[in-house]
């Protein structure tokens, strides 16, 4: 971490800025009380998303490789990613990976947002070559491998769904099916902002519409390309029953990023699948969350119930 880095989060620790008057200190008071940082060892894994998407990724990961250090940060300030350009996605998300550098000194960042990964991925290894970048991109591989009609169902952003690397991968590993897809930026807003503090048939009514579709058009799997869906796995499986089988890229995901980490999987739980929404014992290298943006009450409890739930512990804002 650089000297000015520090002197900044020192400052930002106390409460004040060298530039700050008491009277504009009075007048910019936040939404919530937010602690800020202040790191002085590297981090293993920092995770990026929009919001709280990406938590089923860090918990999976954590799942089997226990001490692993984490940081998470939800962008929520720019939140939704998947309703922005090409260009304003790559606009947002490579500062807010320089200072996650700077701040943390993570081995790897994981790109745990498809929306993200699909439009910047690549721009942000060119412009961060020192760091080691893991992203998430839809299942279709995968999907492709137990789709029976050869109709996959993609559920994601509109800019995921939009991204013309789902042609790329449809040509490589699924030239022989039919991409049916959804972009569903109500559902995210839903789980972002309600679904954890929701009842089961909260969630359920909310996934309804988009299973309903995707069994309209006669797919067979549906492809979580969003990693909001997956803190509503269960429920759209429950809800698909045994018509619609639902996949995503978790495993692929954390398999590949502990590889990247460690140069293999010495001392990482051979286990496969799950950790997603479990619930994992706190131990002394809790994963740390951090957002980007003032939270009202309610987001607010949002977020607490969350970390409360997969014992993360919440630090405000980044």
């Amino acid at each position: 971490m650089s000297q000015a880095y520090q002197v900044f989060a020192k400052q930002k620790l106390a409460g004040s800025s060298p530039t700050m008057t008491q009277e504009s200190q009075k007048q910019k008071k936040p939404a919530m009380p937010l602690t800020h940082f202040l790191v002085t060892d590297m981090t293993d894994f920092a995770f990026i998303d929009s919001g709280a998407g990406g938590i089923p990724y860090m918990n999976s990961l954590l799942s089997k490789k226990s001490d692993a250090k984490c940081v998470y940060i939800a962008d929520n300030k720019n939140f939704p990613y998947g309703e922005k350009s090409h260009e304003e996605v790559v606009d947002c998300v490579v500062p807010l990976a320089k200072k996650v550098c700077e701040a943390f000194e993570p081995r790897v960042i994981v790109v745990a947002c498809n929306t993200i990964s699909v439009n910047a991925l690549e721009e942000l290894r060119r412009r961060i070559p020192d760091v080691k970048f893991v992203g998430t991109v839809p299942a279709i591989k995968l999907a492709a491998g137990i789709s029976k009609k050869r109709r996959l169902g993609l559920l994601a952003t509109k800019a995921t769904v939009n991204n013309p690397y789902n042609d790329e991968l449809m040509k490589n590993f699924a030239s022989d099916c039919t991409l049916v897809t959804r972009g569903d930026a109500e559902l995210v807003e839903f789980i972002e902002k309600k679904s954890f503090t929701a009842t089961p048939e909260e969630c359920e009514q909310a996934v309804l519409p988009a299973v309903e579709f995707f069994r309209s058009q006669d797919c067979d799997t549906i492809i979580l390309g969003c990693t909001h869906f997956l803190h509503l796995r269960d429920v759209i499986q429950k809800v698909c029953g045994n018509e619609l089988k639902v996949v995503d890229s978790v495993d692929g995901v954390v398999r590949h990023s502990l590889e990247v980490c460690y140069g293999g999987v010495a001392g990482v739980s051979p286990a496969q699948g799950g950790g997603r929404n479990e619930v994992r014992p706190r131990g002394e290298t809790a994963p740390l969350l951090y957002v980007t943006g003032l939270l009202d009450e309610t987001y607010k409890n949002q977020y607490q119930t969350l970390c409360a739930r997969f014992n993360i512990e919440f630090k405000g804002a980044f």
